[in-house]
């Protein structure tokens, strides 16, 4: 398997330990946060997750 394969399936890999831990030892309150999500405008939903992604972008871009 490449390195480049083996890094991103790594990095899927933490993002899915993460959520679920977060999911796993806090589910009260990401109820709640999902909640105050589902209650955004479709448009501040897509800015901030436009942003998050191009934060992402610059995060691994950075660190290569």
């Amino acid at each position: 398997m490449s390195d480049e394969l083996t890094l991103f399936l790594t990095a899927i890999g933490l993002i899915f330990v993460i959520e679920g831990g977060l999911y796993a030892l806090f589910p009260g309150t990401m109820r709640r946060s999902i909640e105050r999500v589902l209650a955004q405008p479709v448009g501040r939903i897509r800015a901030v997750g436009t942003s998050a992604a191009l934060a992402g972008l610059l995060l691994v871009w950075l660190v290569n």
